[in-house]
C-alpha cells in the first residue's frame, strides 16, 4: 500500500516497450466504483472476490507488466498462479509510508490509527510477499525511476 506499485508498474512497462495493466484498475473500471466505496457498500471478503478474479484474469490475459492490489497476496491462490512468475515485492517502511500517503482515510484498511494497522497488516502479509517475489526491492527514499532499475538489475532485464 503506498509502495508506488501502479508508478514504478508504468515506467518498467515503458522501458521495456510491454503493455502496463493494474488490477485495482480493473476493478474500477468492471464496477464503476472506487475500492474505498466497494469496501463501505459491500465489504472486504466482497472486494477480495472481485481482487482475486482480476488477478486470476490478467495473468492469463496479459503480457506485460502487472500490477496487483496490496492485499492481492493474502489469497492462497492467487500466490499459486503468481508462482514461478517474475514478482517483485516493493518493500518500504512506515515513515516512508507516512511520507508518501500520510495514512489517510482513503484506504480502507487503515481508517483508525493507520500507523500501528499499517504495521499490521505489513506484519500480517510480509512473509506471503517474500513467498512469492523472485525479488525484494526497498523504495525507500528512492524515486520511482530508481526503483524502476531496481527492479531492472534484480530481474536482470534490459530497457527496450
Amino acid at each position: 500500500m503506498g509502495s508506488g506499485k501502479s508508478t514504478v508498474g508504468a515506467l518498467l512497462a515503458e522501458r521495456l516497450g510491454a503493455p502496463y495493466r493494474d488490477t485495482d484498475a480493473d476493478i474500477v473500471a468492471a464496477q464503476g466504483r472506487e475500492i474505498a466505496d466497494i469496501f463501505v457498500d459491500e465489504g472486504e471478503p466482497y472486494f477480495r472476490d472481485l481482487e482475486r478474479e482480476a488477478v486470476r484474469s490478467a495473468v492469463a490475459e496479459h503480457e506485460g507488466v502487472l500490477s496487483l492490489g496490496g492485499g492481492a497476496i493474502l489469497d492462497a491462490s492467487t500466490r499459486e498462479v503468481l508462482r514461478g512468475l517474475p514478482v517483485v515485492y516493493l518493500s518500504m517502511d512506515v515513515e516512508e509510508a507516512v511520507r508518501r500517503v500520510g495514512l489517510n482515510t482513503a484506504r480502507p484498511l487503515l481508517a483508525v490509527n493507520p500507523r500501528k494497522q499499517w504495521r499490521e497488516l505489513m506484519d500480517a502479509r510480509r512473509h506471503l510477499y517474500e513467498e512469492v517475489a523472485r525479488a525484494v526491492v526497498a523504495t525507500d527514499g528512492r524515486t520511482p525511476e530508481d526503483v524502476a532499475q531496481a527492479v531492472l538489475d534484480a530481474l536482470e532485464l534490459k530497457a527496450a
